[in-house]
């Protein structure tokens, strides 16, 4: 087998790798190698924000990952698909920029993840980004990422503004900023009408260094391990496995893979629960109790409804004529429906106290889908209301299946398996009929759709969102950080695995618990601390 060596390693370029990547090759004296399984990001669908539904579906963008059945989803498998392309899921995501709460990195702090509470990360969320409105104190002037609001309010959205408002939420508030709490247009990766990426930001323009080199469509299989210190990786072609091939790092080995991934990869390459690595054939090297336990992910359930003969939505001008004249405009970088992301307006509310700290993230779409069809629109006008609970009580856990890493894992998110992510699910949906059934909303709905208001007992709606809801695609936690002293810390506050040097896991699965919020935000905020912390171990 051929070996290279680089100072740093990087599998995964997604949302971490591509920070990292840009980050770790800045000075221009590291050499960095990024490998990726997927495409370089040149689908013209990428730049195109409503051009995500052109990709969820397809295996060369797109791992296709699902859950397995379950109580809390009626038995069924949820499609859980990852990005598989430069910029990873940042490059076909929602677009949503969302931080989350305060608290969300102050309770990762009181677990022993000193460095990790919210006034330590703040600047580095505001290193990322640029967006000249709100607060100086919380936003970014001039980060790689530009924040945009929308650029054409939508009526029905409006009136689903003013009806959350009706019931005194605060309307247009800075959610990223000193509270959360609020209604209003969701902030977006959105930059003159095309999507921004991690790896538009931070990694393309970084591979102009001769430092950095990036090489799609190379799977990686294995974690090299020389006694207790990681050296290297083993990797193949992605799309004709074959050959395989051994990158060594002088410095390190960061693992970007994702939530999934990241699990796979250090599973197989005999780090994990030995009774999991067992079963599945895998020699166990480094017997790390916690590697795909503490899985979290947002469960979504959605109301839709009928609007009124005449009234404007997504589900009209999606079509025939009125799609060409979208078409049009975004080609001309002018306000248009493909530059809008799937969730428009939202609401941060708390599920019994609306004046209380929100448990609820609710996003409203003015388009209606058709049942169990996934982005696949109405042939009549329609809106959709959904929400998540932000902290749900609810673990699963991510095992490998085999000792071939090829073999997609075994993913059980447990949704809805805890009684209070049960109960807020019931209060969710009676919430959004409140929001929905008030002025000047109410005057625009002809009918809801879904559940139907035939169902109105707790037992029939907590059916409802058993059988018809869905991931929130915020895979999290099971690369868990905390202390050595935690039995579920597969990562230290530093980033590195406990047990083992030469290799740290900086991306979403290193969250102890999901935010109160999108998880891509807070995966950009992760990897630029650890960019830190790595650059820090160069000097000692």
């Amino acid at each position: 087998m051929n070996e290279e060596t680089f100072d740093y390693l990087i599998v995964g370029g997604g949302a971490a790798g591509s920070v990292l990547a840009d980050r770790l090759s800045a000075d221009g004296r590291a050499t960095v190698c990024v490998l990726e399984a997927g495409p370089k990001d040149t689908n013209p669908f990428i730049r195109m924000p409503a051009g995500y539904t052109k990709m969820l579906n397809d295996p060369a963008m797109m791992w296709q990952f699902h859950s397995e059945p379950a109580e809390g989803s009626a038995g069924r498998a949820v499609y859980l698909p990852q990005g598989r392309v430069v910029g990873g899921s940042t490059s076909i995501n929602g677009l949503v920029y969302n931080r989350g709460q305060a608290g969300d990195c102050d309770r990762w702090a009181a677990q022993g993840n000193t460095g990790w509470g919210y006034e330590d990360v703040l600047p580095y969320y505001r290193r990322s980004e640029t967006r000249q409105a709100g607060d100086p104190a919380y936003r970014g002037q001039d980060g790689p990422l530009r924040i945009s609001d929308i650029e054409a309010p939508h009526p029905v959205c409006d009136a689903f503004i003013q009806s959350v408002a009706s019931h005194g939420v605060p309307a247009d508030n800075d959610y990223n900023g000193a509270s959360q709490r609020g209604v209003g247009y969701y902030q977006r990766f959105i930059d003159r009408t095309r999507r921004i990426t991690a790896a538009t930001a931070f990694l393309n323009p970084a591979l102009r260094r001769a430092n950095l080199s990036l090489r799609t469509g190379q799977r990686v299989l294995r974690l090299v391990l020389e006694g207790r210190k990681v050296v290297g990786v083993q990797l193949t072609d992605a799309n004709r496995p074959g050959p395989t091939q051994v990158l060594k790092a002088r410095r390190e080995v960061i693992v970007c893979a994702g939530t999934v991934n990241s699990t796979r990869l250090l599973q197989v390459s005999g780090i994990g629960p030995a009774a999991v690595l067992q079963q599945a054939g895998v020699p166990v090297l480094h017997d790390l109790p916690g590697v795909g336990e503490n899985f979290q992910d947002h469960y979504f359930v959605r109301v839709g409804s009928r609007l009124q003969p005449g009234t404007p939505s997504l589900n009209q001008q999606a079509r025939g004529w009125r799609l060409a004249v979208q078409v049009m405009r975004w080609a001309l970088r002018q306000p248009s429906i493909l530059s809008l992301s799937p969730s428009v307006a939202y609401a941060f509310v708390n599920s019994s106290d609306l004046s209380a700290n929100p448990d609820l993230q609710f996003v409203f779409t003015p388009g209606s889908y058709k049942p169990g069809q996934v982005y696949v629109l109405d042939n009549f006008p329609g809106a959709t209301c959904g929400f998540t609970q932000q902290r749900p009580e609810s673990i699963g856990h991510i095992r490998i299946r085999s000792a071939d890493p090829m073999v997609d894992p075994l993913i059980q998110p447990n949704y809805l398996q805890a009684d209070e992510d049960r109960a807020v699910a019931v209060r969710g949906i009676r919430l959004a009929r409140r929001f929905l059934q008030a002025e000047p909303l109410a005057g625009m709905l002809a009918e809801e759709l879904t559940p139907g208001l035939q169902a109105d007992s707790d037992e029939e709606l907590l059916t409802f969102a058993r059988e018809t809801g869905n991931t929130g695609y915020h895979l999290v936690g099971t690369c868990m950080m905390g202390p050595a002293s935690n039995p579920r810390a597969v990562v230290g506050p530093d980033l590195k695995v406990h047990g083992l040097d030469g290799v740290r896991v900086i991306d979403a699965s290193v969250m102890p618990f999901v935010p109160s919020s999108n998880t891509c935000a807070t995966t950009l905020m992760i990897a630029e601390k650890g960019a830190d912390l790595v650059r820090a171990s160069e000097h000692g």
